[in-house]
């Protein structure tokens, strides 16, 4: 399909129907508006901007590999041939061009703006705007009925929807239009509304700070979804008390993992060790041959070569620190394992850009190696996988408690026999029958999963952050109990992404780990791993005791079932 330039579209007067305007000052007005900046080019819009952003990168590309050679071969930079004389000319013309096209009338849209009236014209984008399918005849006879119940919308507001709807305005850009983020979200969700004929009166809208997430969180938000937070503790660890903040939907996960911090607690509390912490990228590349490739992880794994590598790699950052190099291959292909610290950030962006760094670095010396993505899946993010159970990301950490018999009997309601042998029957036995690959506990994600959320995390990360081995042995002569979980990829950060968000902020605040730490970059961190490595084996003490007094089911009719009749409950649609 040929897309071309289409016609400014005459602006759209929000009073139309409310004035007696003839169509002739329509047409005026029309006659009289602004050119765009980019209304001067007949030619056919994806033509002209594939041929100036070819010719920008690919000369600036050029003028780059020159000046390199320059100054490797000790060459004046002002000796310039008539080749390099054209280039850089091509460069200042396509320069132009794409600053003339996407800087100018992006400029005019802040400085064009009317004081009152018509805001419309803000909205006349001369870019190509892709329409979507018109929706079904039903949908569009539902999106014109009013809600009684819901106040209309500003006349403004309501001119905006209805070019959302038209495809005149893109509803990711509302935004940076309005420069207001909250009327953006209630516009589109109004829009959204109308487009599918259905209600979403129940996600709430107001009460959230939308600037927060601008450019950082979530694009185009119609509202937010609430989580309550529960808490469980004290969980008493390394001496310390801390107090568990746990978003979650399910009843019986706070109240159990309570009731395990409580025996940790009468027990003398748990003891945890973060192994590692070395957030991982991989790359792949490709070679000509497998033999080229194989050179490529020697020079890798050269202790030689080590230093080198690191020194470029942490450019990147203050905080970041290359700690290994791990490289593989399959044929032709190898897969760069690259591990650094990376303070009291999660790190993924840190250590991309440190890789990023090196690869550059290489293609010096490994002119022939093509870079097919910037992550080859041998990192491992967001999948289970052995290389994160063996090698860990993130942080590896193991937390351990001694459980007295007498606690274990009173609190728990069970026996330290009973705990061991359904430990080895089902955690580790019946995982290993079932093929799991880091799953052998009873619930690990569960807690990870509630308090990611509580404290900001990126719960897709509760994928690799969950694996865990719980282990039971019976001490001093069968009395007491010994339990242990050890998770080698957890994978949290204080800094960054969703922590900076107002209430994930004042979940950290609760721990003592918000922010980054001043007196040793990382600790917050780590700290944070560790607590929840103790919030698991809280969680994985009190429902194994549950499984095993036969109380799993009991207790979930009690906590996890509504009491409430709703059988006269409607669903607005």
């Amino acid at each position: 399909m040929d897309i071309r330039r289409r016609p400014p579209k005459p602006p759209v007067n929000s009073n139309r129907f409310l004035d007696n305007r003839s169509d002739d000052d329509d047409r005026r007005k029309t006659l009289t508006s602004p050119p765009k900046a980019s209304d001067a080019l007949p030619l056919p819009l994806y033509l002209t901007n594939a041929v100036f952003f070819t010719l920008f990168f690919s000369v600036a590309y050029y003028l780059l590999h020159r000046w390199r050679d320059k100054i490797r071969y000790n060459t004046p930079l002002h000796v310039v041939t008539v080749t390099e004389l054209g280039a850089i000319v091509a460069l200042i013309a396509s320069f132009i061009y794409l600053l003339g096209f996407f800087g100018i009338d992006f400029v005019q849209s802040f400085i064009s703006r009317p004081d009152s009236g018509d805001s419309e014209r803000d909205f006349d984008d001369h870019r190509l705007v892709t329409c979507p399918p018109p929706p079904p005849p039903s949908q569009i006879v539902a999106a014109k009925l009013p809600n009684p119940e819901q106040p209309p919308l500003p006349k403004e507001d309501e001119e905006i929807v209805k070019s959302v709807l038209d495809g005149v305005v893109p509803s990711y850009s509302l935004e940076s239009r309005l420069g207001d983020c909250k009327r953006a979200a209630s516009i589109r969700r109004e829009a959204l509304q109308r487009l599918t004929g259905r209600s979403i009166e129940g996600l709430p809208l107001d009460g959230f700070d939308y600037d927060s997430i601008l450019g950082q969180c979530c694009e185009m938000p119609v509202g937010y979804i609430q989580i309550p937070v529960g808490i469980a503790g004290p969980l008493l660890l390394d001496g310390y008390e801390y107090s568990v903040p746990m978003a979650t939907t399910e009843g019986c996960l706070v109240a159990s993992t309570n009731r395990g911090c409580k025996a940790m607690y009468v027990s003398g509390g748990a003891t945890s060790t973060v192994l590692k912490d070395g957030m991982t990228r991989a790359p792949v590349v490709r070679f000509a041959s497998a033999r080229r490739a194989s050179e490529l992880k020697f020079f890798l794994e050269s202790p030689e070569n080590f230093e080198t590598l690191a020194v470029v790699f942490n450019r990147s950052s203050r905080f970041a620190r290359l700690q290994s190099v791990m490289c593989t291959l399959a044929g032709k292909n190898a897969y760069v394992r690259f591990s650094c610290s990376t303070g009291d950030a999660m790190g993924m962006n840190m250590v991309s850009k440190g890789v990023q760094n090196v690869l550059e670095f290489l293609t010096e010396d490994f002119p022939d190696m093509d870079v097919i993505g910037i992550s080859g899946n041998f990192c491992s993010d967001k999948k289970p996988a052995a290389v994160n159970w063996i090698e860990g990301r993130g942080k590896s950490v193991v937390c351990e408690a001694v459980i007295r018999g007498e606690t274990v009997n009173k609190v728990l309601k069970t026996s330290v026999a009973s705990l061991v042998e359904l430990n080895m029957l089902k955690n580790l036995t019946g995982s290993a029958i079932a093929g799991s690959l880091g799953g052998f506990n009873r619930h690990a994600s569960n807690i990870v999963s509630a308090v990611f959320l509580a404290t900001g995390q990126d719960p897709a990360q509760n994928v690799e952050s969950s694996q865990c081995i719980t282990m039971m042995e019976a001490i001093n002569d069968g009395k007491d109990i010994h339990i242990s979980v050890t998770m080698p990829s957890i994978e949290v950060g204080t800094v960054g992404g969703g922590t900076q968000l107002a209430s994930q902020s004042a979940c950290l605040n609760l721990l003592g780990v918000k922010g980054a730490s001043k007196e040793s970059p990382g600790m917050n961190s780590r700290r944070l791993a560790t607590i929840v490595a103790g919030a698991v084996l809280a969680g994985e003490l009190s429902l194994m005791s549950a499984i095993a007094a036969g109380q799993l089911v009991r207790s979930h009719m009690k906590y996890n079932r509504s009491s409430r009749d709703i059988s006269g409950a409607t669903t607005t649609t």
